[in-house]
């Protein structure tokens, strides 16, 4: 069509037009930056809330069951009975969980000890996948498992002996004693959360027993589920049966904090980053109306010839959308490389920069997640692209307006 030659005609020429030009590679290049960054910064808060919640919920269950008062007697007929209650309900893993000091080679630190069977411990896969050193089959009598991190922190490797202190654990004429007892470092593990492979420690369930001095009894029930959607449900359920003396927490409320903040931090830098594509909207309205402006004369013979306000209305339309489409493909590819390799490009940046870009400590995993969701690229790609239409209809309609002999009369 020779409209669409005219429209690419303007593009590639500059003369008379040089700040148009200028504008519109400005344009371009915004719509790009614009659609890339947006592309990633989804792909990576995605990522985040699907990495805590794996680490999270790998490591606390989907649903916390325990005690109101005390800890749990016949804990092995109550996991019975949670996991006939619905199909739903995979696994019901009897747990202890309490404060302890870890000390090793003058070394102490405050950790969480939980203690759990050495069946349980292979069944959950957080753990039983990411050893790094050590075997399950060892996981008995005073062998326990801690993280990588923490054992880094204290100087211990495989086999080593480690005390854990409990402050009040002796009951004696003179009042609480602290309780120490000897324990062997049977196997390290990784889970790449820095809050679980530094404050963690997993001891088998009849030593945890007998050194937090409850025999037959256990502080809470873990229960995993098939799909992790069904969490609040079936909590309300196992609350209505279970009755006062228990208390039952999904990971929604236990972790609620957490995982609001990422969708809210999600949200606002969608919002904020969203304004780069309005922004380059807008310099595709000045780009074109410089453009229709230089180009007053030639629409006017263009008209005189023959020429409809229709063609001329596409030709600045067509020059618009090229714009904001070529932009908009651009920034999805680079958006898409960059999310699908952003890990590796940060562990580029630390070794040319020095210094370390993403820090375990304040973002509690190990590296940088992603996690592409096509359907918010195709929303974005839309958005984009209808923003970008729109912006040129105005300046086309505009020029599609001009009245020939007026302009004709001013040359």
């Amino acid at each position: 069509m020779i409209e669409r030659f005219i429209a690419f005609r303007y593009l590639h020429s500059g003369k008379g037009s040089g700040f148009a030009r200028v504008v519109t590679w400005f344009s371009f290049i915004g719509i790009a930056l614009g659609v890339a960054t947006l592309i990633i910064v989804t792909s990576v808060m995605n990522g985040f809330r699907s990495e805590l919640l794996d680490k999270i919920v790998g490591m606390k269950g989907h649903i916390v069951v325990s005690a109101v008062r005390g800890n749990i007697a016949s804990y092995e007929t109550l996991a019975d009975k949670v996991l006939k209650l619905d199909r739903q309900v995979t696994q019901v893993i009897p747990q202890i969980e309490q404060q302890v000091v870890l000390l090793s080679g003058g070394a102490a630190r405050g950790v969480l000890a939980q203690g759990i069977s050495q069946k349980s411990l292979g069944a959950k896969k957080l753990i039983s996948e990411n050893i790094v050193a050590g075997q399950i089959k060892n996981f008995q009598g005073q062998g326990i498992f801690i993280g990588r991190r923490l054992a880094d922190a204290l100087g211990a490797r495989l086999g080593d002996s480690v005390k854990l202190l409990i402050p009040d654990g002796l009951i004696t004429p003179f009042g609480k004693l602290p309780k120490e007892e000897t324990f062997n470092i049977a196997g390290i593990f990784e889970v790449g959360m820095n809050e679980y492979d530094k404050n963690i420690v997993i001891i088998p369930l009849p030593a945890a027993q007998s050194f937090f001095d409850i025999p037959g009894k256990v502080s809470q029930l873990e229960l995993f589920l098939e799909n992790v959607d069904h969490s609040k449900a079936i909590s309300r359920q196992l609350a209505n049966i279970l009755g006062s003396n228990f208390s039952v927490l999904d990971w929604q409320h236990s972790d609620a904090s957490i995982f609001h903040a990422v969708v809210v931090e999600k949200n606002v830098m969608t919002l904020i980053l969203s304004i780069i594509v309005l922004v380059a909207m807008f310099n595709i309205i000045s780009a074109l109306t410089m453009l229709s402006n230089s180009k007053v004369r030639d629409i006017a013979i263009l008209r005189t010839i023959g020429m409809t306000k229709k063609s001329i209305l596409r030709i600045f339309f067509t020059v618009g959308s090229f714009i904001g489409i070529s932009g908009t493909a651009i920034g999805v590819v680079l958006g898409l490389l960059v999310s699908l390799n952003i890990d590796r490009i940060k562990l580029l940046l630390e070794r040319l920069s020095g210094s370390e870009l993403f820090s375990e400590e304040i973002y509690f995993l190990s590296q940088i997640p992603s996690k592409l969701d096509w359907c918010e690229v195709a929303y974005i790609s839309i958005f984009s692209m209808t923003l970008c239409l729109l912006a040129a209809l105005y300046p086309a309609r505009k020029a599609a307006a001009i009245d020939p002999a007026t302009a004709l009369r001013s040359f």
